[in-house]
């Protein structure tokens, strides 16, 4: 199957990707704004053409354990979800973590808290970026800000969550999942074959050749002192993360007197609120993290001395806006805006925003 370009959702082309990345399962469960993934995935028929296995669990609970042992089998698979479901999820992301098992959670994020509303929100960044399940565990976290990386975040996360065995999400939001734009599809990969999988991750529980003993995976640890052990090995895990797969994206900011930092939907508003902050002759730039976990604390770090000051936009209340301010050190001001429940700022609110920082 050869690469093209097609006009699809972002929802659609986290499906499609799967596919053409040989994902050999997706366990999931409908709900507001990420459905199309799992509706695509049902129309595509890929149990046909490439042996994936596309289930629609009893909940989002059994979902998450569902790829929790796909993991253990060294398989490349997947669930996705939105806000209130990625919260029944947390336990399995925290069982995964603590078991060093690799797999891509894909949450599309609606406004909350509670069961809220359908429409697009960012306020989910705690409960990713700080670690919503239980323990001292990281997530992998991508924020895509086009359909285009909607599809290239697919491999990008399963690549690096076998890389680090260690669970990745796709952080998007309601407005990038349900937007359509031209997206580029990879080719078709092969699915990895038993004895690719046993030679890259000889730990998967695949059972033994001449045995019938399988590897045991879990994260169950009852003697403390190797539990502190593991929780070492992690955190070693996580800052070889944190130095050497940070990315992000910076325009125009070598000249800026003030930054903009956004990440998803925001960053796209942002961008068009910088255009027209220029042609206003205010120097600013815009910042997008494109990992959140690991944050790009150092590259933000480096304009503490440049800027007179800071502006984050998120669909939130205000949640990245902590990590900025740390990585600045409170060297110079840092603030927030944001709409709440469902709401989508337009770019013109957004550089109302950024002349109040000018006063």
């Amino acid at each position: 199957m050869a690469e093209e370009i097609k006009l699809m959702k972002g929802n659609e082309a986290i499906a499609h990707a799967a596919i053409r990345y040989g994902v050999d399962g997706y366990f999931g469960y409908p709900i507001t704004p990420q459905s199309e993934i799992m509706e695509t995935l049902m129309d595509e028929k890929p149990w046909e053409t490439t042996g994936m296995v596309v289930l629609q669990a009893e909940s989002e609970v059994a979902a998450i354990n569902m790829v929790y042992g796909g993991a253990a089998c060294g398989k490349r698979v997947m669930t996705s979800s939105s806000s209130p479901g990625v919260s029944l999820k947390q336990e399995g992301i925290s069982y995964m973590a603590g078991a060093e098992l690799p797999g891509l959670i894909v949450n599309v994020m609606r406004g909350g808290p509670g069961l809220g509303t359908i429409q697009p929100s960012q306020a989910d960044y705690f409960q990713t970026v700080k670690g919503g399940g239980h323990g001292d565990y990281r997530l992998i976290t991508l924020a895509p800000a086009s359909v285009q990386e909607m599809a290239d975040h697919v491999a990008l996360g399963f690549n690096l969550s076998f890389k680090y065995n260690n669970p990745a999400m796709i952080l998007s939001d309601g407005v990038i999942g349900q937007m359509m734009e031209k997206v580029i599809l990879p080719e078709q990969q092969p699915r990895k074959t038993e004895k690719e999988i046993r030679t890259e991750q000889p730990w998967a529980t695949l059972g033994k050749p001449n045995s019938r003993k399988p590897n045991i995976i879990t994260s169950l640890e009852l003697d403390s002192s190797i539990m502190e052990q593991n929780n070492i090995r992690f955190q070693a895990k996580y800052k070889a993360i944190e130095e050497n797969e940070v990315l992000y994206e910076e325009l125009l900011c070598d000249d800026a007197d003030y930054l903009i930092v956004a990440f998803g939907s925001a960053a796209r508003i942002s961008q068009k609120a910088v255009d027209m902050a220029r042609e206003e002759g205010i120097k600013v730039g815009l910042f997008r993290p494109i990992t959140l976990w690991p944050f790009p604390t150092k590259k933000i770090n480096a304009y503490k001395d440049k800027l007179k000051s800071i502006l984050t936009v998120e669909l939130n209340a205000g949640q990245m806006i902590e990590d900025v301010k740390l990585a600045v050190e409170c060297k110079i001001p840092v603030e927030h805006y944001g709409r709440l429940g469902g709401i989508v700022p337009t770019p013109q609110e957004v550089l109302r925003e950024l002349k109040k920082l000018k006063k």
